[in-house]
């Protein structure tokens, strides 16, 4: 048995994330490479000038001639040049580099969410969502540009270094390296409390997403019912949940820094005692003696580099696992119905409903019960009802969007069960009253739907539609720009577009969800024409905003509370005097 869907996007470990870097990384071999090997030589340059001080003190004890200290001189001054060099190649590489996985990271997971079951976006709710492919992707890219370079360019410098306080001496190294207990158990202490700490901060905010999405979708009924107090209070609730959660995490940041400092003084100390004791005994010149603790002290800068870019850097890796969690969302286990949509072509199918009952994820109480409908092949059926009773719930399940509990939806002899929601997709084409038009030229919106019509394609869905008049009006034609920042187009256009889409679409059956409820009633006799010769020859549902659309259908279904109650033509259910032809007598009197 399947465990249910969790109620937020998945997160990937700490593993997965490094494997996925990974693996992206092998696919840039040579920038990868040059990558690290910059770094290295600038982390080398920079630490040679305190091995040639120590070899300038021993130079002066030992009475070396000046041509040689002036050699060792330039050779100092080469390498910090060279150093900068090497550097900031290395700031640069690693900035394409971490550009390079960014914009590979960001395409993947914006592919994921496209391309997850619309179910499951509800379910999480659009603000996770939302706040990942946004929030998290900004997050990540200050990381890529400030912190991650210096930690990963610091944490080289450190090992370098480390190593030529060994190279000096291996005593001194040792001495140095009492450090690292200290360092470890400073890292023990904050990464397990911090990294939960910066996770949920993250989700505290997809949360304060999610409250300002719903308030702003739902504004005109958040002011119809008096409630914007109750939602701002809700918004505030989330924000200060989000102060909070940054507030702890300063709070454990500053107590890092302090075990931070402890373990650079007791560093230090172990190398003075050391190198004095190992100079007076004559084991050790002064010249390793004095670079000893200079080496350890350049040691200081990367480490504080480390520290004070940590805290970003976190936030960039919480943000990492919560970018590649989205791409390991498990898909449906459904199959891609190819070969079954292929067969069925473009023919109208039938709409066979049995035992269909659904219930919204988190609730007990079914918004549809035991429904039965069948619509024959290339015929229509208009759904009524209360607001409530559950007629957009039924809509978006014989379009393949959720899966019902009990019962099934066919279309012809597919099952929508066993097929994923692309191929149900090609089956079964849902047009609602929320339409939107993109950004671009009306010949791009239009091919949304069909990606290879040709222009002459275009003009005859549009024709069709009715709409073939003001696009030829238009100052460019099909290569006019509309949508944000284009030619402003009116309720009815947007509508016709969408209609144009579904024509271009061709599946055989479709879904009206209240498509022309938005269109004042100018508009409506002209859009119902519309959409009549939009649906021709295809199997149809029409969730009925207004009763004269529903009269246009072939029957009718009646819904209350969940179940059909009525079913049968305009005329047969008006003569049965019930549900249906109350609603038709209200709907005479207000109009």
């Amino acid at each position: 048995m399947r465990a249910a869907p969790a109620a937020t996007l998945r997160t990937a470990t700490g593993r997965e994330a490094t494997r996925w870097v990974t693996a992206h990384c092998r696919e840039v071999p040579w920038l990868t490479a040059a990558t690290v090997l910059t770094t290295v030589a600038g982390a080398a340059l920079q630490v040679l000038p305190v091995l040639l001080l120590g070899r300038v003190v021993d130079g002066v004890v030992e009475g070396e001639s000046r041509s040689v200290l002036v050699t060792v001189g330039v050779l100092m001054g080469a390498a910090a040049l060279l150093g900068a060099v090497a550097t900031a190649a290395s700031t640069y590489l690693i900035g394409r580099l971490g550009a390079d996985l960014l914009a590979r990271l960001r395409e993947a997971a914006v592919r994921a969410v496209l391309g997850m079951p619309s179910t499951r976006v509800e379910q999480v709710g659009r603000g996770d969502v939302l706040s990942r492919v946004g929030d998290d992707v900004a997050v990540l890219s200050k990381g890529i540009r400030t912190a991650i370079p210096t930690v990963f360019s610091a944490g080289v410098l450190v090992f370098i270094a480390t190593v030529g306080m060994f190279g000096l001496d291996w005593r001194l190294g040792l001495a140095g390296a009492g450090a690292l207990p200290a360092y470890a158990l400073a890292l023990r202490w904050y990464l397990p409390r911090s990294a939960p700490l910066y996770r949920k901060q993250r989700v505290a905010q997809a949360d304060r997403a999610q409250a300002l999405i719903s308030g702003l979708n739902g504004i005109d009924t958040v002011r119809a019912y008096r409630l914007e107090d109750t939602f701002r209070e809700k918004v505030t609730s989330e924000s200060w949940r989000v102060r909070n959660y940054g507030i702890e995490v300063f709070r454990f940041f500053g107590r890092f820094v302090g075990r931070e400092n402890r373990a650079e003084f007791i560093g230090l100390v172990l190398i003075l005692v050391v190198g004095y004791a190992l100079l007076e005994a004559d084991a050790a010149s002064l010249g390793e003696v004095s670079a000893a603790p200079l080496m350890f002290h350049r040691l200081f800068t990367p480490l504080g580099a480390i520290m004070f870019t940590f805290d970003e850097a976190q936030k960039s890796g919480a943000s990492l696992t919560r970018l590649v969690g989205v791409m390991g969302e498990e898909a449906e286990d459904r199959l891609v119905g190819d070969t079954a949509v292929t067969a069925a072509g473009t023919a109208p199918q039938a709409v066979t409903v049995r035992g269909l009952t659904y219930s919204y994820p988190g609730t007990t109480r079914p918004v549809l019960r035991d429904v039965d409908l069948t619509i024959p092949a290339g015929g229509s059926l208009a759904l009524v009802g209360a607001t409530g009773a559950g007629k957009t719930t039924l809509a978006a399940l014989i379009a393949g969007i959720g899966t019902p509990q009990a019962g099934s939806v066919r279309i012809g002899s597919t099952d929508l069960a066993d097929v994923d929601e692309a191929a149900a997709r090609s089956l079964v084409s849902i047009l609602t009253q929320e339409t939107h038009v993109f950004s671009g030229t009306l010949a791009e919106d239009l091919r949304l739907a069909a990606p290879e019509a040709t222009d002459a394609e275009l003009m005859d869905a549009l024709r069709t539609v009715g709409a073939a008049g003001w696009a030829e009006a238009l100052p460019e034609g099909l290569d006019t720009l509309v949508g944000e920042g284009g030619e402003r187009l009116d309720v009815t256009k947007v509508t016709h577009i969408a209609l144009a889409r579904l024509v271009l679409g061709r599946a055989p059956v479709v879904v009206l969800d209240e498509s022309t409820a938005e269109a004042g009633s100018e508009g409506a006799a002209e859009l119902e024409r519309a959409v009549l010769a939009a649906c021709a020859g295809r199997t149809t549902l029409f969730v009925a905003h207004r009763l004269t659309q529903a009269m246009t259908a072939d029957s009718i279904a009646v819904l209350d509370a969940g179940r059909v109650v009525e079913q049968g033509t305009h005329d047969e259910l008006v003569a049965l005097g019930g549900r249906y032809a109350r609603l038709w007598q209200a709907w005479r009197e207000g109009s």
